[in-house]
C-alpha cells in the first residue's frame, strides 16, 4: 500500500483529528527536511513514524509541540492553529503532552521520586502529599513502585526508560510522544517498553506518536504506520499492510536490507 502525500489524512481527518500538520515544509540551511507533509492523527490511536536516520522524524515531533515552526504550512491541535501561537499559549498546550526522550533525560542528581515530581511541582499547585501519591501511582503503572529513593545511576537502562515514561504520564497528558523509546535496550527490555506503550494507550486513552527504527517495536505498538522518505510520506497504513508493500524503498527498510544500488557501490574500486 502506497499513500500519496495529498491523501495522507485518509486515516484521520475532520473533527476526529486531535493533531494535524497541513502542507508543512521545513528547511535547515540548504537542506529541505520536510517537503509539504500532511498528517492527521486520531485521538486514542497509536501512530508510528519510521524512516531513515536524518529523514525528519524527530523534526515532526518538534513541530507538534511547537519547538519548531514550519517555514510553510500549518500545525493544529484540537482544531486550533498552534504554529503561530505565542510562548505563553504554547506552554499551556504543552501541558497536554508527555514526552519520552530517546535517552530518558532524567536528572542524575535527583532521586526517582524527585525526577517524576519535577514537572508536577513546576506546573501544578499540588501539595506534597498529592505529589507523593501521583509519583507512587505512576510508578505502579510502569511496574516500578518502590524505587522512589533510588537515583538513575542505580537503575538498569530499561528501568530508567520506565521512570522517564512515568514522568511523561505524571500529569495525565492527552498525547504521548515517544522518540526512539527502545534505543539502547536488549530485545527483552525493549519488549517491556512496547507492552507499556500499549498498556498506557488502553488505560489512559492517550494518543501515542512513536518515532522508531525498531520494526519489531513498530509492529507491536502501531495502529498505523507512516514512512517518511526524502521529505515526504511514501506509506500510510497498518502493520499488516506495510508487510505486503511492493514499494522497494519500504520493503528495504522494513526488512533491514541495503538497496542493490548501495551494494553495487561497495563493490566499486
Amino acid at each position: 500500500m502506497v499513500a500519496h502525500p495529498a491523501n495522507l489524512s485518509s486515516l484521520g481527518n475532520g473533527p476526529e483529528a486531535i493533531i494535524e500538520l497541513r502542507g508543512v515544509h521545513k528547511r535547515f540551511g540548504t537542506l529541505e527536511v520536510l517537503k509539504g507533509i500532511d498528517l492527521a492523527l486520531l485521538k486514542g490511536q497509536s501512530t508510528v513514524i519510521i524512516g531513515e536516520s536524518g529523514a525528519g522524524k524527530s523534526v515532526i515531533l518538534k513541530h507538534i509541540v511547537g519547538l519548531l515552526r514550519p517555514d510553510v504550512g500549518t500545525v493544529h491541535f484540537h482544531g486550533e492553529r498552534i504554529d503561530h501561537a505565542g510562548e505563553r499559549r504554547l506552554a499551556e498546550l504543552r501541558m497536554q503532552f508527555g514526552f519520552l526522550f530517546q535517552m530518558g533525560a532524567l536528572f542524575d542528581s535527583l532521586t526517582v521520586a524527585e525526577n517524576i515530581a519535577f514537572p508536577i511541582v513546576e506546573h501544578t499547585g499540588a501539595k506534597p502529599r498529592e505529589v507523593e501519591e501521583i509519583v507512587a501511582r505512576t510508578l505502579r503503572r510502569v511496574g516500578l513502585d518502590g524505587v522512589q529513593q533510588k537515583r538513575p545511576a542505580e537503575l538498569s537502562g530499561g528501568q530508567r526508560k520506565r521512570v522517564a515514561l512515568a514522568r511523561a504520564i505524571a500529569r495525565d497528558p492527552e498525547v504521548i510522544l515517544y522518540d526512539e523509546p527502545t534505543t539502547g535496550l536488549d530485545p527483552v527490555r525493549a519488549d517491556v517498553i512496547n507492552e507499556l506503550i500499549r498498556k498506557l494507550q488502553r488505560e489512559l486513552v492517550v494518543t501515542s506518536i512513536v518515532v522508531t527504527h525498531d520494526m519489531a517495536s513498530a509492529f507491536k505498538v502501531a495502529d498505523r504506520i507512516v514512512m517518511l522518505y526524502e521529505g515526504r510520506f511514501i506509506f500510510d497504513g497498518t502493520a499488516e499492510q506495510i508487510k505486503e508493500s511492493a514499494d522497494p524503498r519500504v520493503r528495504e527498510f522494513v526488512e533491514g536490507r541495503a538497496s542493490e544500488e548501495v551494494l553495487r557501490s561497495l563493490q566499486e574500486d
